[in-house]
C-alpha cells in the first residue's frame, strides 16, 4: 500500500531525508507499509531509507535519524486506504443500530478497527480479528488497547454483542497480557442483560487480570427512540446503587492491587444526583472519550477560569468582578447552549459567572427531537434542534420577561454551543448543520466551546472559533485531532 503524506514536520528526519508532501510512501527499509502504524514501528531504526513514488516516479530516499528525533510524517489517512475494519456484532445499543433515518451515510457505518484502538483509543471487541492481526499485535506491540468486554461470561456477552460466535474475551486478555499487551476495559450495562451479578463477575474476573488490564469503566447504555429490542436506560435509583457498588470495589482494589481499578462515567453520578470525585480519584487515567471524568475536569478549568483568569484581570484594572463587563468585553451577554445531562452543572455555572462579572449567561437545554429525550448529550445534539428550541425559548421570554428578551437578542450578545457536537472534519452537527447556518438562523454570532475558558474569550472576541452571520465563514478547524469521529477516515 501507499501511505500518502499530508504534511513534514519541520527538522524532522522526514524533512532532512526529503520528503514532501503529496510524496507515497510505499516501503521503509525494505518493509512494505500497511498503515501509519508499520510507518512508526519500521522507522524505529537509526538509518533510514523511503521508497516513494513523487510524481510518478520511483525513488529511495536515505537519512540517519539522531536519538529522540521525530519521524514528522503526518499521513492523509492512518490507514492508507481509506478503509476502516468493519464490526460483525449487532449489539442492541450501537448507536448506529439506534440512528435516526436518512441522516449521512458514514453515521450507518460500524466501525471496529483495533489499529484506531491503539492509535486513537477507540473501543473494540476483538471479535473480527485474523491470524495476522494477533501475529502483528505480538510483533509489534500494540499496546494499550482498549477493548468492550460488556460481561466476561461467554453466552452473556454473545447476547450483550448479538454474536453467536463471539470468542472468549477472557482468553483473549490473557493472551494479550502474555505478550505484554495493556489494555483498558469497559463494560456498557444494560439493566435485564448484565447488570447485577454479571457485573460483579466481570470487574473481579477482569480484575485479576491486573496490571495488564489497567482499567474497568462502567458505563450506563444509552438509548434512543429508534431502539428496537425492548430494553431501557438505568433510572436514578439503579445509578446511585452502582456508584455504592463501585465505590466498594474501589476500596478492595486499593487494598488488594494498589489501584482503584474501576470506574463509573459521569452519567452515573449525574443522573444518580451523586457528587462527582475530585481530579486525584481518577489516578491519571485520561479516559474522557469514554465520558470518565469530563465533569470534573470541567469544573476544575472553571475554578482555574475563576480565581485566575477573572481575579487577575479585575485586579490588573483595579476593578471588582462585577466590573468585568465595562472594560473587557465585547459581547455583554451570552446564551449557552447544551444537553439535558449536562444543564445542572451548566446552570449552576452560568449563576456563579454572572454573579461574579455582571455578565447576564442565560442557559438553554436543547431537546433531542431526532434521536428521542432519552438522548441527553451534547455529542449528539443536532443543529435543528439548536434552532427551533432557541426559538421557542426567545418566544417565551419575549412575553414572560422582554427586558431579558432584548439584552439576549441585542447585537451585543452570543450564543454559545458546544464545540463537540460538530467535531466533524466538515465542522457539521449529525444532522449536517454548521455553526455558520445556526448563527445565520438565529441572527446572531456563534462561538463554540469546550472549557469556560472560552466562552470567556468569546464574550471578549478572542474566540477562533466564533461564527458572525454577516462575516464570511471560518476555516479553522472544529474537529480535534484524533478525536472520536471515525468519519474523519472514511
Amino acid at each position: 500500500m501507499k501511505g500518502l503524506i499530508k504534511s513534514i514536520e519541520p527538522a524532522s528526519a522526514a524533512e532532512k531525508a526529503g520528503l514532501l508532501p503529496l510524496d507515497a510512501v510505499t516501503a521503509i527499509n525494505g518493509r512494505g507499509l500497511r498503515d501509519v502504524i508499520d510507518a512508526q514501528f519500521y522507522s524505529a531504526e537509526t538509518d533510514l531509507t523511503f521508497a516513494i513514488e513523487r510524481a510518478g516516479q520511483s525513488m529511495a530516499l536515505h537519512t540517519r535519524r539522531e536519538f529522540g528525533q521525530a519521524l514528522g510524517i503526518e499521513f492523509e489517512h492512518p490507514t492508507f486506504d481509506i478503509d476502516i475494519r468493519r464490526c460483525n456484532n449487532l449489539c442492541p445499543f450501537c448507536f448506529v443500530l439506534q440512528n435516526a433515518p436518512k441522516m449521512r451515510r458514514t453515521l450507518y457505518i460500524k466501525d471496529d478497527d483495533y489499529r484506531y484502538s491503539f492509535l486513537f483509543g477507540h473501543y473494540v471487541t476483538l471479535t473480527n480479528l485474523n491470524e495476522e492481526d494477533w501475529v502483528r499485535l505480538a510483533e509489534q506491540r500494540l499496546s494499550p488497547l482498549y477493548v468492550s468486554v460488556h460481561c466476561t461470561d461467554v453466552e452473556v456477552r454473545r447476547k450483550c454483542l448479538r454474536n453467536a460466535n463471539a470468542p472468549d474475551v477472557l482468553q483473549q486478555l490473557r493472551w494479550l497480557a502474555d505478550h505484554g499487551i495493556e489494555t483498558h476495559t469497559q463494560l456498557v450495562i444494560t439493566p435485564g442483560l448484565n447488570d447485577g451479578a454479571w457485573v460483579e463477575r466481570s470487574v473481579r474476573e477482569l480484575a485479576a487480570l491486573h496490571p495488564y488490564v489497567l482499567t474497568a469503566t462502567v458505563v450506563p447504555v444509552g438509548l434512543s427512540k429508534h431502539h428496537k429490542y425492548g430494553h431501557r436506560p438505568h433510572n436514578a435509583a439503579e445509578c446511585a446503587a452502582m456508584l455504592d457498588q463501585v465505590q466498594n470495589w474501589q476500596a478492595e482494589f486499593q487494598r488488594t492491587l494498589g489501584t482503584r481499578f474501576v470506574w463509573a462515567t459521569d452519567e452515573w453520578y449525574l443522573v444518580g444526583k451523586r457528587p462527582l470525585p475530585n481530579k486525584s480519584h481518577y489516578e491519571k487515567h485520561k479516559l474522557f472519550e469514554n465520558g470518565l471524568g469530563m465533569v470534573r475536569a470541567f469544573l476544575d478549568e472553571w475554578r482555574k477560569v475563576k480565581n485566575l483568569e477573572l481575579k487577575m484581570k479585575n485586579e490588573e484594572l483595579g476593578l471588582g468582578h462585577s466590573h468585568f463587563l465595562a472594560k473587557n468585553v465585547q459581547f455583554q451577554a451570552a446564551t449557552l447552549i447544551t444537553a439535558p445531562l449536562f444543564a445542572p452543572v451548566l446552570q449552576k455555572t452560568a449563576k456563579e459567572f454572572s454573579k461574579l462579572t455582571g455578565i447576564p449567561l442565560r442557559v438553554i437545554t436543547v431537546i433531542n427531537q431526532r434521536l428521542g429525550e432519552s438522548m441527553t448529550v451534547s455529542g449528539l445534539m443536532m443543529g435543528q434542534d439548536v434552532i427551533d428550541q432557541w426559538k421557542s425559548e426567545d418566544e417565551k421570554l419575549k412575553l414572560e420577561n422582554p427586558e431579558q428578551f432584548l439584552i439576549f437578542n441585542s447585537s451585543s450578545s452570543i450564543v454559545v454551543m458546544p464545540r463537540i457536537m460538530f467535531d466533524h472534519p466538515d465542522g457539521i452537527a449529525l444532522d449536517d448543520i454548521t455553526p455558520m447556518q445556526v448563527a445565520q438562523a438565529l441572527g446572531q454570532p456563534v462561538a463554540l466551546a469546550d472549557w469556560m475558558g472560552d466562552v470567556v474569550d468569546a464574550l471578549c472576541g478572542r474566540n477562533k472559533l466564533t461564527f458572525n452571520p454577516t462575516a464570511p465563514d471560518l476555516s479553522v478547524p472544529v474537529v480535534r485531532e484524533g478525536g472520536w469521529a471515525v468519519e474523519k477516515y472514511l
